[in-house]
């Protein structure tokens, strides 16, 4: 089953405890981005004071005492996609209490991530993040069979991964 608007909106607002996701490409297209990308790629770099809508979003989150998550899986050099995406979301999301962590496969062999985006949402329900070679993305589907496999990827790339902040300042 794809997942939507309100259907997707729900899987957040459901939430128990944990929303979390792996993210594997080293870029995503979003048409919203392409000003700001633009933008970036010509030198700019996000105000200190930079909000957004996932920033309340997680703080609200963390008031209610649930937490997200993610670890994004990198080699480098980093693609201007990834240069975008630290500058401009994951310094400030960590602010507002997103646990952010990088999994960098560069020098060293995958622990067994798979290539599949996800989420999975209180360690019970997950959804693929599929998208084309591009980074476009083609949907978000409701992964049917048993989340046990999603939830051993995930322990392998907390295990294996560094705090962004970590990750960045190193």
């Amino acid at each position: 089953m794809h997942l939507d608007g309100d259907a997707w909106n729900d899987c957040f607002d459901s939430m128990e405890r944990e929303a979390w996701r792996l993210e594997t490409l080293p870029v995503y297209t979003m048409p919203q981005e392409a000003e700001r990308l633009k933008r970036f790629l010509a030198g700019e770099k996000s105000p200190d004071d930079y909000t957004s809508a996932w920033m309340d979003e997680v703080r609200q989150w963390a008031s209610e005492g649930k937490s997200v998550g993610r670890v994004h899986v990198v080699t480098r050099p980093l693609s201007d996609y990834l240069r975008f995406e630290f500058e401009y979301y994951y310094r400030h999301h960590v602010k507002a209490g997103e646990d952010i962590r990088i999994l960098d496969l560069t020098d060293r062999e995958n622990p067994g991530i798979p290539g599949q985006d996800f989420w999975m949402f209180d360690e019970s329900k997950v959804v693929l993040m599929n998208y084309r070679a591009d980074g476009t993305q083609i949907n978000r589907e409701l992964y049917e069979g048993d989340p046990e496999p999603y939830r051993q990827w995930k322990r392998i790339a907390v295990a294996e991964s560094v705090p962004f902040l970590e990750y960045v300042s190193g």
